[in-house]
């Protein structure tokens, strides 16, 4: 009984996709992250990316990439002239 309690009780957010890519980042101190700013002149285009942990500047780092963003990288053709990316890309713009 007292399971299920915990069960009705516990609430959390599931997410409905599997995160399939990590990548280290570095945790800093408060304190670290005010020598940072300051260093910077309070320029937050003059703080290195390494140096932050959350990007909320940008989009860049807030996301993840779908399974089908990353396929489609694969699938991507990066040759410079006459890619079939492009071609694909002319055809439908």
């Amino acid at each position: 009984m007292a399971k299920a309690n915990f069960i009705t009780t516990f609430r959390t957010v599931i997410e409905p996709f599997i995160i399939k890519s990590v990548e280290p980042i570095k945790m800093t101190t408060e304190s670290e992250r005010e020598v940072i700013i300051k260093n910077a002149h309070y320029n937050l285009f003059k703080i290195n990316a390494q140096d932050v942990l959350i990007d909320l500047l940008t989009d860049s780092g807030t996301g993840a990439m779908s399974s089908e963003q990353w396929a489609a990288i694969m699938r991507g053709d990066e040759s410079y002239a006459g890619s079939q990316s492009f071609q694909r890309f002319e055809s439908v713009v």
